[in-house]
């Protein structure tokens, strides 16, 4: 299974990230680990795509899911119903956020593999024949950020921009009464806030080189352009007022 996974995921990453640092990042590793983070979420935007959308729908859909609720509290078969129809009406399906999560997994920790161990020259055995093995890696993207180390800067920018697709991913909502949102929205509205905790954690409290950082901090910008342009499409197509 570890050849496997080697084989299939971290060396084609490693790889295509050595390429393009060779030929398009004017041997600039940061703007090469931006460029490889773009291909994959372009390569699996289908995925992402879906996955945004359907978890921008679901909590649009939370009020009308508690009415649901209400109304079959006493009846768990029309209820299970009443929630499949208004999901099929709808288009969505409430787990895909979990398979995107599933499907992504592997590939995120491939990711993570090839910044925290392929910044050295030890791994160039591992290069395909094609690909021309650089003299060394420059370390240092646009002159003055060390990949290698732990950056603040980066982390702070990765923390923002975290918080600004999770609060783009809730539906809007004017009530400031909390007591009155179902589970789901107050799921919704502690992520906003645990996902920025969390990422801050994960760079910073483990002191996580700036390569993962970088590569985090761009998926989320391209997680926030997506869900601009997929909460504009919403609000065009009037897809929740049926």
């Amino acid at each position: 299974m570890a050849n496997l996974f080697h084989e299939i995921l971290y060396r084609p990453l490693f790889n295509a990230l050595i390429f393009l640092y060779q030929n398009f990042s004017f041997h600039d590793l940061g703007i090469a680990i931006i460029l490889l983070t773009f291909l994959i979420r372009l390569i699996l935007f289908p995925l992402f795509y879906k996955g945004a959308k359907d978890q921008a729908i679901m909590q649009r859909l939370a009020p009308k899911i508690k009415e649901i609720q209400r109304n079959h509290k006493h009846n768990k078969e029309k209820q299970a119903q009443a929630m499949l129809a208004l999901y099929r009406l709808h288009r969505v399906n409430p787990f895909s956020s979990f398979l995107l999560l599933i499907v992504q997994l592997p590939i995120i920790i491939a990711l993570y593999r090839v910044f925290l161990r392929g910044l050295s020259s030890d791994s160039f055995n591992i290069l395909y024949s094609f690909i021309v093995q650089p003299d060394s890696l420059n370390l240092f993207s646009l002159g003055i950020i060390d990949l290698s180390t732990r950056n603040i800067f980066v982390i702070i920018l990765a923390v923002v921009a975290q918080y600004f697709q999770g609060r783009l991913s809730l539906a809007q909502n004017k009530s400031s009464d909390t007591k009155s949102l179902s589970p789901m929205e107050k799921m919704g509205r502690q992520m906003v806030f645990m996902g920025p905790v969390l990422t801050f954690v994960f760079l910073y409290v483990f002191n996580l080189p700036s390569a993962v950082g970088l590569y985090w901090l761009t998926t989320t910008a391209f997680s926030v352009v997506q869900q601009v342009a997929i909460n504009k499409q919403l609000k065009q197509n009037g897809e929740l007022t049926k």
